[in-house]
């Protein structure tokens, strides 16, 4: 692949069986991203695009094809290897924020650094560091119950980011939130993508935000092409 590509997927294909029938989802997908770059995929419902994205971040196995994150293959890497490529490359945000609701802001943000072995004081002066910075620096110790829509999809985007990975993936980011809220994330991520020279692919509803990015693709058909 080519070195500098942080991301590079070619003819990638997903099928699943149906009873006798096989249904083809994706099919001859290619996908190059830089470093720093900000791509946004839109489609309709139901045309794979988070299918894409679990395989794009290692969480689904392509049918065919070979899909290439910060310079390794991910279909050649054990489930451990591919692991601990996630955790030192790769940053999730999704629509439903999926933090733990038992543990504050802070342990949440904390979480990827403490799976990377990172120790517990630095984890916390990092995580701390970020949250100040994504405007959440006076509620390190509230619990997601305790925190607003808005902050806590601010925590979700402070959790991809604190190991500084290469690459974010953000499924529909601001699709559960007001457009007030929405737009304020909006404008927090792409100032952090620009400040962190982090690459974000943002699969969205929201022609707003796609507009945002460096360039746009639609899923069409199992395929991207450019908008």
């Amino acid at each position: 692949m080519p070195e500098n590509a942080v991301l590079l997927c070619r003819n990638l294909g997903k099928s699943y069986e149906e009873g006798p029938q096989s249904v083809q989802v994706l099919s001859g997908v290619e996908l190059n991203l830089q470093p720093g770059e900000r791509v946004a995929i839109v489609g309709s419902s139901g045309s794979g695009k988070t299918t894409l994205l679990n395989m794009l971040g290692g969480l689904d196995t392509p049918s065919e094809g070979s899909v290439w994150l910060a310079g390794e293959e991910l279909s050649a890497l054990n489930e451990k290897a591919r692991g601990l490529l996630r955790n030192r490359a790769l940053g999730f945000v999704y629509q439903f924020h999926h933090l733990l609701p038992e543990f504050s802001a802070l342990e949440n943000v904390c979480m990827p650094l403490l799976i990377g072995k990172t120790p517990i004081p630095e984890a916390r002066e990092r995580a701390s560091k970020l949250l100040e910075r994504v405007g959440l620096g006076h509620r390190l110790g509230h619990k997601p119950a305790e925190l607003s829509g808005g902050e806590r999809q601010r925590v979700a985007i402070a959790r991809a980011l604190v190991n500084e990975p290469k690459l974010v993936l953000l499924d529909e980011p601001t699709g559960n939130l007001d457009t007030h809220t929405a737009r304020s994330i909006q404008e927090l991520m792409l100032e952090l993508s620009v400040s962190l020279r982090t690459a974000f692919l943002v699969v969205t509803h929201d022609l707003n935000l796609a507009q945002q990015m460096d360039r746009a693709l639609k899923l069409e058909d199992g395929q991207l092409i450019p908008v």
